[in-house]
């Protein structure tokens, strides 16, 4: 993650009260999730660690929703989070319009899904 995009992450969770944190089991995704989290300096309310490949992802997308959080940010790679989504969509309360994700997810195709890109320019799927 680069400087620029971890400004414009932190810039978009904003006035947030509260946020949880998602993230792919490999250590990149985990290493710029505990950046986020130091950058942004806000109440974590949980922090969900997924892995490429599960069964069904429930109980990982479960404890991800339960909080309810103003904001959940995402720091993953495209076959986790491809699976970790389809199942917060299914089973959880969980919105992607109340979802920021990393560079690494750019343009997913989640309507209103918004992410950063390296640069530090962002995007919304509509």
């Amino acid at each position: 993650m680069t400087s620029a995009e971890l400004e414009a992450l932190v810039g978009l969770i904003g006035r947030a009260r509260h946020i949880v944190l998602g993230t792919a089991a490999d250590p990149a995704s985990r290493a710029d999730g505990e950046r986020i989290a130091a950058a942004w300096g806000g109440l974590v309310l949980a922090t969900v660690t997924w892995p490429e490949t599960a069964a069904s992802w429930l109980r990982q997308a479960q404890r991800f929703a339960a909080p309810e959080p103003d904001v959940w940010v995402v720091s993953a790679t495209p076959a986790g989070w491809t699976g970790m989504a389809r199942r917060l969509q299914l089973s959880t309360s969980w919105r992607p319009e109340r979802t920021l994700v990393t560079s690494a997810l750019d343009g997913f195709p989640l309507p209103g899904l918004r992410g950063t890109r390296a640069d530090g320019t962002t995007w919304e799927t509509r």
